[in-house]
């Protein structure tokens, strides 16, 4: 397989050589292998799932492509790629897919008209799916609030951001809060993870001289946890954006089953999610105004109000959300599908 590269093409190389590669030597490497389905975790590239349909149709078994990110429309809503013709093109091989897969799991409600439109041919009864993502095991059963990454300090409100630092977080905003905040209210920023927006935001908090911003850097996974339980609240953003308005971060399941009160500057189902939870406070994408506002209510709660809103996160994670029950059910479907292929 090609490397990825930092230009948009080396980035098209390395896509374009996983799913050729993947689809021929996938397929040999299997040839002797039984399946009852095929499953594509299908975050970006969403060529990773042409190996699959490939294998699947070689084994004749059903392929369930679950959709976490819209193509084409985030590559253009990060930049990657801003050519309406190369974009068509994009499309173009989005509908071929989505045509020959036999179920398609999204993420959120929101997609769902999305996927339809590159569907090309008739879409039968319960094709298109909403299946939701779930958090880790560690972020609902971890209490530990030691963490050789934080110290705890009860003097100050600590919000807490983990997660892709890049230019969608919107983290000019975050900082232009931190700056209004950081004379009339005691709390720290902690921005734990690492992106292509790293390097501005380091430089940036160091021109303004913001000390009430503290920079973690990226860490496992298994660490996340006990952060979490030194912060008084967890933050979530994203710019504005029509793609971005139909996705739920995956960070907003991990926050909620958390258990801590959620802040949020973002917009559409994310927001929807956080606010019919009543999880914590949400204002529109890029609305500083709004956001130093929501974090000072936030910073003014007792203790005991805090984890109200916390246990109403929780509580709307077990109901919707749960690992265990969204499991069950990608179980039944795959049984289903396995038993309508067979009848055929």
């Amino acid at each position: 397989m090609l490397p990825r590269g930092l230009r948009s093409i080396q980035l098209a190389l390395n896509y374009l050589s996983f799913f050729m590669s993947a689809s021929f030597f996938g397929a040999f490497r299997l040839r002797r292998r039984k399946f009852d389905v095929v499953f594509v975790y299908a975050v970006s590239p969403i060529m990773v799932a042409i190996p699959a349909i490939i294998i699947g149709r070689l084994k004749r078994a059903p392929v369930f492509v679950w959709v976490l990110d819209l193509w084409p429309e985030t590559l253009r809503a990060v930049g990657v790629l801003n050519s309406d013709r190369a974009l068509s093109i994009v499309g173009k091989m989005v509908s071929w897919i989505y045509n020959r897969t036999d179920y398609v799991l999204v993420q959120s409600k929101a997609f769902m008209d999305s996927v339809a439109k590159y569907c090309t041919r008739p879409i039968p009864e319960g094709r298109i799916i909403y299946f939701p993502s779930w958090a880790e095991d560690d972020f609902s059963n971890s209490e530990s609030a030691n963490s050789a990454l934080l110290e705890r300090d009860d003097s100050v409100f600590t919000l807490l951001f983990a997660g892709n630092v890049g230019e969608a977080q919107d983290f000019p905003s975050i900082l232009d809060a931190a700056e209004r905040l950081r004379q009339d209210v005691p709390m720290r920023w902690v921005i734990v993870g690492d992106g292509r927006a790293s390097a501005w935001l380091k430089a940036e908090v160091a021109a303004r001289g913001l000390d009430n911003v503290l920079l973690l850097g990226r860490h496992p996974l298994e660490e996340m946890p006990p952060l979490f339980a030194l912060a008084d609240a967890l933050f979530v953003s994203l710019k504005t954006n029509e793609v971005f308005e139909k996705t739920i971060p995956g960070k907003v399941q991990a926050y909620l089953a958390s258990g801590k009160p959620v802040i949020a500057m973002i917009d559409g189902e994310a927001s929807r999610v956080i606010s019919e939870a009543g999880a914590g406070y949400a204002c529109a994408s890029g609305d500083v105004e709004a956001l130093v506002d929501i974090i000072r209510r936030a910073a003014a709660l007792t203790g005991e109000q805090r984890e109200g809103l916390g246990r109403a996160g929780r509580e709307y994670y077990e109901c919707n959300f749960s690992k265990q029950a969204l499991l069950s059910r990608l179980e039944g479907l795959f049984i289903d599908a396995r038993l309508r292929r067979d009848e055929k």
